[in-house]
């Protein structure tokens, strides 16, 4: 499998897979994302793992174990996304700062983000709530029901399908994966083949004109041919 490119950030489509597969037939594709499912299978170490999705669990201790047991499965991935629901109580904000305080230490120094993968219509909510206990270390992972505009400085991942509308994204500039939930490769080799045709890398934000710069001059030479 080749590395990831970590420093060519162009918005591509990569599978995400159940962790617990063998990831054999998936040894193509330039990198994967894991649903976690309790455990990896052992032949996922040292293979390019971009993130792992946590499946939706109460945020308490059991979040905690679950996510020392990612980052004791030795897949090394460069995000941790977490399903949230904005909290509607007092108590219950606390304690969803408490355990997200518990998750950044507990991969301080690990090389792993955390990405917030906000419930429908909670991403003001929660983003309203970071932005008060300046939770600036943890950013979001985008699908088809959060508000793109209100993570967009924030946004480290994302997932999608083929019936998803990725222009926001392009306007935006995203450089880095979508990731397309798959159980079959050659379906989803075929699925994400089909949404990068219809959804090429972008290197700009389309929305970003190319203005010239005044500090630069053409050569005397070329000036007199113009």
């Amino acid at each position: 499998m080749p590395p990831v490119l970590h420093d060519n950030h162009l918005m591509r489509f990569v599978p995400l897979v159940p962790s617990e597969i063998e990831p054999g037939p998936w040894r193509q594709s330039q990198a994967v994302e894991l649903a976690w499912q309790g455990r990896a299978h052992a032949a996922w170490t040292g293979l390019p793992v971009h993130a792992v999705h946590l499946p939706e669990t109460p945020w308490s201790a059991e979040l905690g174990e679950a996510a020392m047991a990612v980052l004791g499965s030795g897949l090394d991935p460069d995000f941790l996304v977490l399903s949230a629901s904005a909290p509607d109580q007092r108590l219950a904000s606390s304690q969803f700062l408490t355990v997200l305080e518990g998750l950044l230490e507990l991969t301080q120094g690990r090389g792993v983000k955390l990405a917030l993968r906000p419930a429908p219509g909670g991403t003001l909510a929660l983003v309203r709530l970071l932005r008060e206990a300046r939770g600036e270390a943890v950013g979001f992972c985008w699908d088809r029901s959060a508000d793109l505009e209100a993570i967009s400085d924030r946004l480290f991942c994302a997932v999608g399908g083929t019936e998803d509308d990725f222009s926001g994204l392009q306007a935006l500039g995203y450089r880095w994966n979508v990731a397309v939930p798959a159980s079959d490769p050659a379906a989803a080799r075929a699925e994400l083949e089909a949404l990068g045709r219809a959804w090429p890398s972008v290197y700009f934000p389309s929305g970003l004109m190319a203005a010239p710069d005044p500090s630069v001059t053409l050569g005397r030479h070329l000036e007199d041919n113009h």
